[in-house]
C-alpha cells in the first residue's frame, strides 16, 4: 500500500500559515492532524503527493493530490485539503474543515442514469460512515458534464466526467485533532469507488492509519469496458 507521505518544505513544516507572520509556530493539533495524514497507509491504486495548498480559505492548510492508476490508466484523480483556524468558524462549526474535489469519466450508459448525481453523493456520506466517522456540516456539489466530438475528433467516443465539490468538518478528538488519516481512508474509498473498483475484502487487514475494512462501500460498475480475467 501506498504512504501519503512527503516532503516538508519552508517554515511551515509542508504547510500553509496564511494569517502569520513568517517564523510564527504552527498549531499543534494542526501539526499532529498532517502528521497522521503523511503517515495514511492507502490501497495500492492510490497515487497520492503533497501539493502546494490555497492561501485564502484558512489561517493553516495542507493538500494533497491522489488519482486511481490501473496499468497505464488514471482511472479518477482528486485533491483533499485540510483547513484550520484556530479561532474556529461559525460555518463549519469547528476548527477543522475537509475540502475536496473529485472527478472521473464515465460510461456514457452510467452517465445517462438521472439518479447519479444522488448516488455519488451518497457515496461521499456513505464512505465516511462506512469508516466509522463522525461528521458535519457537509455540503457539496455533483456536476455530470458531456461532451460530444465532432469534425477531426469525430471517431471519438463521447464522454461523460463526474466531479464531486464537497466540504465536511470531521469531529475533533483528544487535543482538539480529528483522525485525519482515517477521513484520507475514507476519501480514498470515495476515489476508488467512483474510479470503478471494487471494494477491498471484508478480511483485508488495514494499514496504519486505516479504520475498519471498507466493507458495505458498493463500488460503481467497471468504467472502462471489460478486462481481461
Amino acid at each position: 500500500m501506498a504512504a501519503a507521505q512527503g516532503q516538508f518544505s519552508d517554515h511551515s513544516n509542508g504547510t500553509e500559515g496564511t494569517g502569520g507572520e513568517e517564523g510564527d509556530s504552527v498549531p499543534s493539533a494542526f501539526r499532529s492532524a498532517v502528521e497522521t495524514l503523511r503517515a495514511a497507509r492507502l490501497r495500492p491504486e492510490i497515487e497520492i503527493d503533497p501539493t502546494p495548498p490555497p492561501k485564502r480559505l484558512a489561517p493553516y492548510a495542507y493538500a494533497l493530490e491522489a488519482a486511481v492508476v490501473e496499468g497505464e490508466d488514471d482511472l479518477a484523480d482528486g485533491r483533499l485539503i485540510l483547513l484550520h483556524d484556530p479561532s474556529g468558524h461559525d460555518a463549519w462549526q469547528g476548527t477543522f474543515r475537509l475540502v475536496t474535489l473529485v472527478r472521473a469519466e464515465l460510461e456514457p450508459e452510467m452517465a445517462a442514469d438521472p439518479l447519479l448525481p444522488e448516488v455519488c453523493w451518497s457515496w461521499l456520506t456513505g464512505a465516511l460512515e462506512a469508516r466509522g466517522l463522525s461528521y458535519g456540516e457537509a455540503s457539496g456539489t455533483v456536476t455530470r458534464a458531456g461532451s460530444h466530438y465532432f469534425g477531426g475528433l469525430g471517431e471519438r467516443r463521447p464522454a461523460t466526467q463526474i466531479e464531486i465539490r464537497a466540504s465536511w468538518t470531521p469531529r475533533e478528538g483528544l487535543g482538539g485533532v480529528p483522525d485525519a488519516a482515517a477521513h484520507l481512508t475514507a476519501w480514498c474509498d470515495l476515489l476508488c469507488q467512483i474510479a470503478g473498483l471494487p471494494p477491498l475484502s471484508a478480511g483485508a487487514a488495514p494499514g496504519p492509519g486505516e479504520t475498519g475494512t471498507g466493507a458495505g462501500v458498493v463500488s460503481l460498475p467497471q468504467r472502462r469496458g471489460p478486462q481481461a480475467p
